[in-house]
């Protein structure tokens, strides 16, 4: 017992040492002076304070939700160690520091009375051998001695008695002792359930805000969980990228062919997965707008054709008969998804209107299938994007390209391209030469399918001058397909007149040619560039 007492006290001495550093509060204080001073509670206040700057924001409602959370473990943590501190770490102490302590001055005690034991008993016998000798007041002294050592035994005997009983009453409470761990671990047990719990609280609300914003990114979204998140029908990157090219990109030569810069098209990317509506500075750069749409239909996981769809479409794409091709093309539209399907439709409907001007874009039905194919259809277990393109490319443009051509036919339903009513014309034509009466005007503004102001002007001011100057050839004009059901018979059957190149207004690099066109010297006309501007 005497062997173990020393290595039990270092036992407790060191896990008394240790658990106080563990303590995050100021070890001997209260629960509610220590919860002010815990790391927990200095975080969930610097929370709390930025929520309140950040507003209805989706971090201030996040900061606000996780600061509450924390100020409350931060509670539960003062409480666990103020518990831990009475129950555990203070008898801990007290064994260490008291108990064997005051066993072990019981031990130096019982030494010293054998030493004063031993001591009285040598001198007795050295009287009793002198007895012998002379015997003149030996037998009192004798006696003295004689009683002095009976008492020393005394003594000892009764110090080695109290000893035996404190050591066997500290060999008696050791399972006592033992208790304390188990009060420990059940101690950091209901702590961790109570600040799990909290945690389990905050945890759905934290999600839920996160939910109910709308504003994640778009690009490498599905489009469905895009579509659900933002409540929206078209998606805001294709939205978005058509509007702006719808303003200043349709006459843009070799538009989704030539590349954009890299460090515009990631902040057009970066800009429209935040949601913004500051757009304006890419009006001037259809190229970058064209490299962002192009990027979002690459970049989602499925592609808008889907993969399940993707052996009916190489197969159409192999059909040699045009008109049972069509039939074809048309039916597996259909099997789209309605998520993917109006966009789809939304996305076509541009296209075509975009190779309505292919004498001046240079973007025919086949151009464009060519370059923006590979991004609505590929194969789902392909190997790098070189192969995918590859082995895609030549079954895409097969498809892409008559839906293109008669995208009237496949979808005869007029296509708002501003859906959201979201975007705004750079300016507002101006109606001075317009032929209508004052009440047509307003009629013409109210149910005509809304446009860009650069495609109202386009399409009404200027091409109004030269109707006289085309009658005959407008005449043969046809729009991009004819309204069909798909009953009817396929726009193969239908032969459709050459548009003759119409008359544009000048937009950038094409204010030469079209001085060149209307005046016929362009070197002479260059110093009225700025005004025509």
């Amino acid at each position: 017992i005497e062997r173990r007492l020393d290595t039990v006290r270092s036992m407790c001495h060191h896990s008394h040492k240790r658990l106080v550093a563990c303590f995050q509060g100021q070890h001997g204080t209260d629960a509610e002076r220590r919860h002010k001073k815990l790391p927990l509670t200095a975080l969930a206040q610097n929370m709390q304070e930025a929520s309140t700057q950040l507003e209805d924001s989706l971090l201030g409602k996040m900061l606000e939700t996780c600061g509450d959370a924390e100020n409350q473990l931060a509670l539960e943590l003062s409480q666990h160690e103020v518990f831990v501190e009475k129950e555990i770490v203070d008898p801990l102490y007290g064994i260490a520091e008291v108990e064997i302590p005051n066993i072990q001055k019981q031990r130096k005690q019982l030494a010293k009375l054998v030493l004063d034991w031993d001591s009285v008993r040598a001198r007795w016998n050295q009287a009793h051998k002198s007895s012998g000798t002379n015997f003149q007041g030996l037998p009192s002294k004798i006696d003295t001695l004689k009683e002095e050592m009976d008492e020393a035994g005394n003594k000892v005997e009764q110090c080695k008695d109290q000893l035996a009983a404190d050591m066997y009453n500290f060999m008696a409470k050791e399972g006592e002792y033992g208790k304390f761990f188990v009060t420990l671990l059940e101690a950091q047990a209901d702590y961790h359930r109570k600040a799990l719990a909290v945690l389990e609280k905050a945890l759905p609300e934290l999600r839920a805000h996160q939910d109910k914003w709308a504003e994640k990114p778009a690009f490498g979204t599905p489009l469905e969980e895009h579509l659900k998140r933002s409540g929206r029908e078209i998606a805001l990157p294709l939205e978005a990228c058509v509007m702006l090219l719808l303003e200043t990109g349709m006459k843009e030569e070799g538009l989704f062919r030539i590349g954009a810069g890299a460090s515009k098209l990631k902040k057009l990317k970066a800009a429209l997965d935040c949601s913004t509506s500051h757009l304006d500075e890419f009006y001037s750069d259809p190229h970058a707008v064209a490299g962002a749409l192009k990027s979002y239909l690459r970049e989602l996981p499925e592609p808008l054709m889907t993969f399940n769809l993707y052996e009916e479409w190489t197969q159409v794409a192999s059909v040699q008969d045009q008109d049972k091709k069509l039939q074809d093309l048309w039916r597996t539209c259909q099997k789209l998804p309605p998520q993917n399907f109006v966009n789809f439709r939304y996305l076509i409907k541009f296209l075509a209107k975009l190779a309505q001007t292919s004498d001046i874009n240079k973007m025919t039905p086949s151009n464009i299938a060519i370059v923006l194919g590979p991004n609505l259809l590929w194969a789902k277990n392909e190997g790098t994007l070189a192969e995918m393109a590859a082995a895609t490319s030549v079954h895409v443009v097969a498809v892409i390209e008559p839906i293109i051509q008669h995208a009237n036919w496949f979808f005869p339903e007029e296509v708002e391209f501003n859906v959201s009513e979201a975007f705004v014309p750079l300016t507002t034509p101006n109606s001075n030469h317009s032929s209508h009466t004052g009440n047509d005007s307003v009629d013409s503004g109210t149910l005509e399918r809304k446009r860009p102001a650069s495609m109202a002007v386009m399409e009404g001011d200027l091409v109004k001058k030269e109707s006289q100057a085309q009658a005959t050839a407008g005449s043969h004009q046809l729009a991009v397909g004819p309204t069909h059901n798909s009953a009817g018979p396929s726009p193969h059957t239908v032969r459709r007149g050459k548009s003759p190149p119409l008359l544009r207004a000048p937009l950038g690099r094409d204010v030469q040619t079209f001085l060149g066109r209307c005046r016929g010297q362009v070197e002479k006309r260059v110093p009225m560039v700025p005004r025509l501007l």
